[in-house]
């Protein structure tokens, strides 16, 4: 224990001879708040990162959109009409749900004739219906 706080002196006395001798910081001190700085960069980052997965969870925590995810990560594009037949919901409903979705970067929309075909945007969203089905929520 005593040589641990031994060596942790030295390498302190070590990097402030460094640092003052080569003027770079001038003292040791602006290393701790330089390093101070990237922790609070990095616990922004996180809650950057957990603010964008509830963004994300809110945008799906519905059970016709959880479903919709589900079928579009087995079948690569579905109409509106396919979502309709093996959901067995009111198409209306579905719209809002997948105009939504849309709205929200989850689900690629394209038009052909008279059919809107959708897809998922970002296929890493397919993780989170394992997730659920990995811990036997479903």
């Amino acid at each position: 224990m005593i040589g641990n706080y031994l060596i942790f002196i030295f390498i302190s006395f070590l990097v402030r001879f460094i640092l003052n001798n080569l003027n770079i910081f001038g003292t040791y001190e602006y290393m701790f708040i330089y390093l101070q700085k990237i922790r609070n960069m990095n616990q922004n980052l996180n809650s950057e990162v957990m603010e964008q997965a509830a963004y994300t969870l809110k945008a799906i925590s519905q059970g016709t959109r959880l479903c919709v995810i589900s079928l579009l990560s087995e079948q690569e594009e579905l109409n509106v009409s396919q979502l309709v037949e093996q959901l067995n919901c009111e198409q209306s409903l579905l719209s809002h749900h997948l105009t939504d979705m849309r709205a929200k970067g989850i689900l690629n929309f394209r038009r052909e004739g008279k059919n809107c075909y959708y897809s998922l945007k970002n296929k890493q969203i397919v993780q989170i219906i394992d997730c659920i089905r990995a811990c036997n929520c479903i």
